[in-house]
């Protein structure tokens, strides 16, 4: 593995889901604010899937983006993740952040240095292309907090 000299922003969501794709919205965002700065990488997708693995082991920090069910509508959260293996075996169809820093560490022997997940909480998942309210409303927190972590991992590279 090269030394890992970027920061991965690893997004995924389904535009065409209503919320989502807040994933996918807020990594074009970030890429713009971004543009030209070979220390950041943007991949979006709609699902996270084992090739990624690759692109995470020669990261020197990774920030997952994705919508979560599982917080109150709106809810903006940003949590360190460590790896871990998925419970029922290797499934190809999803995998999750966790899952797969467990897989950079187990197939190139490398992690970065730092793993986040910044989440935000859906409002509906039904097939649509706008955003619920209460995701609407939290788009400029979820920026504001997607810029600061940003910047601070940047900072952390110098």
């Amino acid at each position: 593995m090269p030394n890992a000299s970027h920061s991965l922003i690893l997004a995924c969501g389904n535009t065409l889901r209503s919320d989502d794709g807040i994933g996918p919205w807020l990594a074009q965002w970030a890429e713009e604010k971004f543009a030209g700065d070979p220390a950041i990488q943007v991949i979006s997708r709609q699902q996270w899937t084992p090739d990624l693995v690759q692109e995470i082991a020669q990261a020197k920090s990774v920030l997952f983006i994705d919508c979560s069910i599982e917080s109150p509508p709106g809810d903006v959260r940003l949590i360190p993740v460590e790896p871990s293996a998925p419970a029922q075996g290797l499934a190809t169809h999803h995998q999750g952040a966790p899952e797969l820093l467990a897989l950079a560490r187990d197939l190139y022997n490398s992690l970065p240095a730092k793993a986040a997940l910044l989440t935000i909480g859906a409002g509906s998942t039904e097939l649509g292309e706008t955003f619920s309210d209460p995701v609407l409303d939290a788009i400029p927190r979820a920026c504001s907090l997607l810029e600061r972590t940003i910047l601070d991992l940047l900072r952390e590279q110098i």
